[in-house]
């Protein structure tokens, strides 16, 4: 990691040093940051599992994501509802589930998070879900490659 992305404290600096470096041509240290990012918004919560961590990461980068396509601050407040009211793994389970479920794959990938989409995080713990839901993430990763 660059030594300047290495130095940013708060989620905050890390999406203005990714909005400069981006306008400076340096989207490597851009998707650095969004890492960085990511990983600081993860750091507030107090995971008691790896992976309930790995699970913040998956929805900050999901808000990183909405954040990114729209141009200003998005919370993705019904999985954050969920989380609380039911746990990660039942929330991620019924994102994962939904019909309509859109490819973000690409659009991740644009900001350097690619392998933190929901699907992702299924297979990666597979054994923390239903055969049914790890299935429908592989196909849905296998169509996304």
């Amino acid at each position: 990691m660059d030594h300047r992305v290495e130095r940013l404290r708060t989620p905050a600096e890390c999406a203005s040093f990714a909005r400069n470096a981006v306008a400076k041509n340096r989207p490597d240290l851009a998707l650095e940051a969004n890492r960085k990012s990511v990983n600081l918004n993860v750091a507030t919560h107090e995971a008691l599992t790896p992976l309930e961590a790995d699970g913040f990461a998956a929805v900050y980068a999901y808000e990183a994501l909405l954040t990114h396509r729209n141009g200003k601050k998005m919370r993705a407040a019904s999985t954050w509802q969920d989380i609380k009211s039911r746990g990660i793994v039942a929330a991620i389970t019924k994102v994962v589930s939904r019909r309509s479920q859109t490819d973000n794959r690409s659009e991740l990938r644009a900001i350097g998070l690619e392998d933190l989409t929901f699907e992702a995080f299924v297979v990666r713990n597979e054994a923390s879900f239903s055969a049914d839901t790890v299935q429908l993430s592989k196909e849905r990763l296998a169509v996304a490659a």
